[in-house]
């Protein structure tokens, strides 16, 4: 009897939550399949975050590369014109776009991004120091081009910090480069630039110096796919990741 009245003191001596603790059964524990569920839920929203942040990263790379592909073009097309103009004010006809040669051209500028601008390269190249292409039948493989095709053709290179448009051309019509630009005979043009490195690449009408493509069934495939395919692939691949 003394323990008992020991525990009934005991238990009035306890907080009115402590009592109602002790009064009360036990809450009912979830069952497995709620713990499941309520795991499934996390997880799918954990990945939902994951998917969408993917997707944001995809999109601004893709945005990047096409504002750097605009930005290229703009370049490259500033030069074209302001090359014509100068072969305008010659007499001489304008060039017209090679897609061929600025395959070439693109692959050669590949290689010299990154190079300093030195009298070994570009308009300023001291004469008998020209730089030569050991990957040169590389470069021509993958824009699937013989070498007959641009034996008569003209590639030249240029370095100007920053592309600055004005001092780009001044590295063509007042270099050793002019005697190109005022030959007649170049009536298409190739141009490309990578970093500080723009490259220019002539074409000729003959079969020797027009950049034709590899004709089907020889070791190289049919023409380089345009730059607006590429950019088309590139959306619907972006729209396909966000249905996922």
């Amino acid at each position: 009897m003394a323990v008992v009245a020991r525990l009934v003191t005991a238990t009035c001596l306890l907080p009115p939550r402590a009592l109602l603790y002790l009064l009360l059964p036990p809450a009912p524990t979830p069952p497995l399949e709620a713990k499941l569920a309520v795991a499934a839920g996390e997880l799918n929203w954990a990945r939902s975050k994951m998917d969408s942040r993917i997707s944001l990263l995809c999109f601004l790379v893709l945005a990047s590369s096409l504002l750097h592909c605009a930005r290229s073009d703009g370049n490259d097309a500033q030069l074209l014109k302001g090359i014509n103009g100068y072969r305008s004010s010659l007499k001489v006809p304008a060039l017209t776009e090679n897609q061929n040669a600025a395959c070439l051209a693109e692959q050669l500028a590949k290689q010299f991004k990154g190079e300093p601008c030195t009298n070994t390269t570009g308009a300023n190249t001291v004469i008998g120091t020209e730089q030569q292409f050991p990957d040169y039948p590389k470069y021509l493989d993958r824009c699937h081009l013989n070498a007959s095709v641009t034996e008569d053709g003209q590639v030249m290179p240029a370095c100007v910090p920053g592309l600055v448009p004005d001092v780009v051309l001044t590295n063509y019509t007042k270099s050793q480069y002019n005697r190109f630009l005022n030959d007649s005979k170049f009536s298409g043009v190739g141009i490309a630039n990578e970093g500080d490195w723009v490259v220019v690449v002539l074409s000729t009408s003959t079969g020797s110096g027009d950049y034709s493509p590899a004709p089907p069934g020889s070791n190289w495939a049919a023409s380089v796919q345009p730059f607006s395919q590429l950019v088309l692939l590139l959306v619907v691949g972006f729209v396909v990741l966000l249905m996922k």
